[in-house]
Parts: C-alpha cells; structure tokens; sequence
C-alpha cells in the first residue's frame, strides 16, 4: 500500500501563533468588566438580542430618545469591528485570520489600522 492512514491526527494547538494574547473574554475579565457567570448567561442569548438589549441600555440615559445618532449608517461599522475583534481572537496568526475573512494580509493590515485594533487587545491604562 503506497499510504497509510494516520489513526490520530495530532490536533494543531490553538493560539501558537503571533494571536496567541488575543482574547475578547481574557481582556474584558482582566478590566472586570465580565465574569464566568455572566459569560453563561450571555450565551443564552441571541447576538440580535444581545444587540438589541445594549442599544435598549445605552439609550436609557438620554430617555430613549437617540434622535440625530446617524444608527442605521454606522451597522456596518458596528458590525465589521465585532467581526474583525472575533476573528483576531480565534485566529492563530494573522494570515489565518485574513483567510477566514477573505481578503489578503494588506487589506487586514489596513483593518487594523482603520479600527485600532493593533492597541485594542494591548495591556495599558488606556483602554
């Protein structure tokens, strides 16, 4: 027989690559902003729901009277970044995140820069 098949695939570890600090869970634990507990109970929600419970949330303070804030315009901004931030957590490297995306490493570069994300998943008093 000219091949044998492997009976166990050595799994590839996760996060052995230049992404291997990016976490959204690990950061927003480290700033106390998210618990194990919360973290249970967020997965029980749809992500429409969950979007629309924070909008409901930050609209509270004004009285639910958001008029002038240009919503409907910035979804797909809204949305790329969420995207970009979970890609680069699950990604092992930034060619791999690219690929999962679809684009090439210049266009996720660019990425970067237009959402800050280099500084995002920094350590710092800043963020």
């Amino acid at each position: 027989m000219a091949w044998t098949r492997k009976l166990y695939r050595k799994v590839p570890r996760r996060h052995n690559g230049a992404l291997k600090e990016y976490s959204i869970s690990n950061k927003l634990k480290k700033e106390k902003k998210t618990t194990d507990e919360f973290e249970i109970m967020l997965a029980t929600l749809t992500l429409e729901e969950v979007i629309a419970l924070r909008l409901e949330l930050a609209s509270r303070s004004v009285g639910y009277m958001m008029y002038g804030l240009p919503l409907w315009g910035a979804l797909t901004n809204i949305t790329r970044d969420a995207v970009l931030k979970y890609v680069i957590s699950a990604s092992r490297s930034r060619t791999e995140a690219a690929r999962v995306l679809g684009i090439d490493r210049i266009k996720l570069h660019k990425l970067y820069k237009k959402f800050d994300l280099y500084s995002y998943f920094e350590e710092g008093e800043n963020r």
